[in-house]
């Protein structure tokens, strides 16, 4: 019996399309809520085999998600499924990944420590904010990138005046990388935030972009207010076209809005988060595939 793909509320779309990629289906489960707002699951599955997927986000609303992935794993567990993998394409917390005043806790960790809970055989995500997150887990766990679906998106976009922005110190090595796998230039920002009032201010540019088609990468898009105070500044240099590339849209109220509002002409991201918004500007291309041929090896 193939393992069957079981899906929580986050992301079941992606769950879906996994399914169809590995010939299988999804397993039927009742997603509910008490009337105390307690989450609620019944798996409803006669026979379920040995082992199974889980498809959740750690995504908006986030604690519920994790809740609800904790439940699901341990139903699956009680109904005689030894062996789960975990796809949780988004891995909630991943930027709270330091303690960063004392007094505080170090999030990504604790939530590591209760997505293992329920025992797990693997755990694949994608695209982590710092790969030191792989320690805090006791389960092997795969880090999947985005960027070949990426690369293969913009490469068919190339121009001869393309170029690849890195808007800060810390994009540089993957701005660059992107650059190179594109062979187009890499241009670099500097950028500096006073760390008393949060404020971005870019300083100045590495050369000249006037008429340039800009691709910016990053890996996850919230707020968007750093990108599009980079774009603002992109435009009064004089660029013809900014086109945006993440992993994760992590659909922050206002924040596709702001987008469609800016100087920003498309914005390219993945459906590790499901989409919560619609736009002109927006392009979602799926990891289905990626997830499926790494679940087939």
């Amino acid at each position: 019996m193939k393992a069957l793909v079981f899906s929580g509320s986050s992301n079941k779309k992606l769950a879906q399309s996994l399914a169809r990629k590995l010939k299988t289906r999804l397993g039927r489960i009742e997603l509910s809520r008490f009337a105390n707002d307690e989450a609620r699951v019944w798996v409803k599955e006669k026979r379920v085999g040995k082992r199974a997927i889980v498809v959740q986000s750690l995504s908006a609303p986030t604690d519920h998600h994790l809740v609800e992935f904790g439940l699901m794993c341990d139903a699956l567990r009680r109904v005689g499924v030894k062996s789960i993998t975990a796809v949780i394409p988004w891995l909630g917390y991943s930027k709270q990944d330091k303690v960063f005043r004392p007094g505080e806790p170090l999030s990504v960790k604790v939530v590591a420590s209760m997505l293992q809970v329920v025992p797990l055989e693997w755990v694949i995500t994608f695209d982590l904010h710092n790969l030191a997150i792989l320690g805090f887990f006791e389960v092997p766990v795969t880090n999947l990138s985005a960027r070949s679906l990426l690369v293969e998106h913009f490469r068919r976009r190339v121009k001869s005046n393309t170029v690849v922005v890195a808007p800060d110190a810390g994009a540089v090595k993957t701005s660059t990388s992107f650059a190179q796998e594109l062979e187009v230039p890499v241009v670099y920002l500097d950028k500096t935030r006073n760390l008393k009032t949060g404020k971005v201010e870019i300083n100045g540019i590495s050369r000249d972009v006037k008429g340039a088609r800009v691709v910016i990468i990053d890996d996850m898009v919230v707020t968007g207010g750093t990108l599009l105070e980079t774009v603002k500044y992109l435009r009064k240099e004089g660029v013809s076209s900014i086109e945006v590339a993440a992993t994760h849209h992590l659909y922050v109220p206002d924040t596709q809005e702001k987008i469609d509002k800016s100087a920003i002409d498309r914005l390219v991201v993945t459906d590790t988060v499901e989409p919560k918004v619609t736009s002109g500007k927006l392009r979602v291309l799926s990891v289905a595939e990626l997830l499926a041929e790494e679940i087939k090896q």
